[in-house]
């Protein structure tokens, strides 16, 4: 069974080269592509002060975090976590960036070493929906996500909302799998179904409806001046409409 990391970071600032540090950690679980909380969360004292637009994202104050761990002394708990496992990230090249830095600072190997894979939900996102805005809060509210809870950023709660997004996002991966509930004496059985396996029959258009899609093959003609990209398919390419 695939095990699933969902993580997100909060950071002093933007750039990891230029200082910034990690202040908080937060991770989620999946196995089966479900929640089983085991959930991994740090702050940390980053050894210096977020900048004030990060503070604005935030709000977790310097004089908060003082008494916090520094990330070395976390490391190796966290790498152990997330040994082996598929790591998800939104804006990967961001979080992976500052969490190599904290593990050269720490004299570890960085992260790819550790995990099997990483995977930039952003990236899945401006694919799937190219030209739209694709930010965390975007997209809970595209795929219903209630993030109504989110006022600041927190690395624990965005990690949450981004595992809900991604199974969202990632639905149609189990498009040929069915819940099946049964109600016995004992209360309620679920079983999986695999479809999977299954011939499924190919139904093909009857004469009406082969005549309704000449019909508007017709009307895209007169539209395109003829350029319908339909009627420019070479004969054995166009699927058997009979």
């Amino acid at each position: 069974m695939t095990r699933q990391i969902v993580l997100d970071t909060e950071t002093t600032g933007l750039s990891a080269e230029a200082g910034d540090r990690i202040i908080e950690i937060g991770c989620v679980e999946l196995l089966g592509r479900k929640l089983t909380g085991n959930n991994k969360h740090f702050y940390l004292n980053p050894e210096r002060d977020s900048h004030e637009d990060a503070l604005k994202v935030h709000g977790i104050s310097s004089e908060f975090l003082r008494d916090k761990p520094k990330f070395e002394a976390v490391a190796d708990e966290l790498l152990d976590y997330l040994q082996g496992a598929e790591v998800i990230i939104h804006n990967a090249q961001f979080d992976v960036g500052f969490l190599n830095k904290e593990l050269e600072l720490a004299g570890r190997p960085p992260l790819g070493q550790f995990v099997d894979s990483v995977t930039d939900t952003l990236a899945m996102a401006k694919e799937m929906f190219p030209g739209k805005r694709n930010s965390l809060n975007a997209l809970c509210d595209r795929l219903d996500v209630d993030n109504s809870t989110r006022t600041l950023h927190g690395a624990l709660l965005d990690a949450e909302l981004l595992a809900d997004v991604y199974i969202n996002l990632t639905r149609g991966q189990e498009a040929l799998l069915m819940d099946v509930e049964a109600s016995d004496d004992a209360g309620v059985i679920v079983a999986r179904v695999d479809l999977s396996g299954f011939d499924l029959p190919v139904l093909r258009a009857n004469e009406r409806e082969a005549a309704a899609h000449e019909d508007i093959l017709s009307q895209l003609d007169e539209s395109s001046a003829g350029k319908t990209v339909w009627r420019a398919l070479a004969p054995e390419t166009v699927p058997d409409m009979a």
